[in-house]
């Protein structure tokens, strides 16, 4: 990559697959397309890539497994709650996934960044920018369920282990679920799939 002009601000934005340009520090809903956020969510790999198997378990994949838990939490979540779910982590399709260790050693700037982007993110795709608690609880514990069962059936915890940092679900088994990574065109593919059938979920009247 070249380097930034002499003199010049350091460069914030990112340009993206479909051309948009986005800034970092200050992300318009504009700029975001959910096409860029699909392709680059199936290509970020979870755990640092330090998993199991032939292809990366991807922060797409991920996505779709906690909103598929989310909905057997909250049988009656509004599209607009499955939505929220789904997109959870959508600024890692920019920032990337870094684990929980190194965002302790980055500290507050990190958190400011991410929390931009998905107000952003959740403005673009018709949300509020900040969701209600008790749907952020929600979608929380359904994130540590899946990470529970990632955490064991992929990254080599043990399940004590797993359980002090995740919690041990209660009523769930990752038997019910697909933890085998797939190629990245295909959970991209899975990934634009479930988005559509919840926007089309959206449009319909109450």
């Amino acid at each position: 990559m070249a380097a930034d002009r002499v003199g010049a601000p350091p460069r914030a934005w990112q340009r993206m697959l479909s051309g948009r340009r986005l800034d970092l520090l200050d992300p318009s809903p504009l700029d975001i397309e959910i096409g860029d956020i699909a392709h680059g969510l199936a290509r970020v790999a979870r755990w640092n890539g330090q998993t199991s198997g032939d292809h990366a378990f991807s922060v797409a994949q991920h996505s779709l497994l906690v909103e598929e838990i989310f909905r057997a939490i909250v049988p009656a979540a509004s599209p607009a709650a499955q939505l929220a779910a789904l997109l959870h982590d959508a600024p890692e399709y920019v920032i990337g996934d870094m684990i929980s260790p190194f965002k302790s050693v980055v500290g507050g700037g990190y958190k400011s960044c991410e929390e931009r982007l998905q107000q952003a993110i959740h403005l673009r795709f018709g949300l509020p920018a900040a969701i209600a608690q008790g749907l952020k609880k929600d979608i929380k514990r359904a994130d540590q369920i899946a990470a529970y069962f990632e955490a064991t059936a992929l990254a080599g915890f043990g399940l004590a282990e797993a359980a002090e940092f995740f919690g041990r679900p209660r009523g769930f088994s990752a038997d019910h679920f697909d933890l085998s990574p797939k190629p990245a065109r295909q959970v991209e593919t899975a990934f634009m799939a479930r988005f559509q059938m919840i926007e089309s979920d959206l449009r319909q009247p109450a």
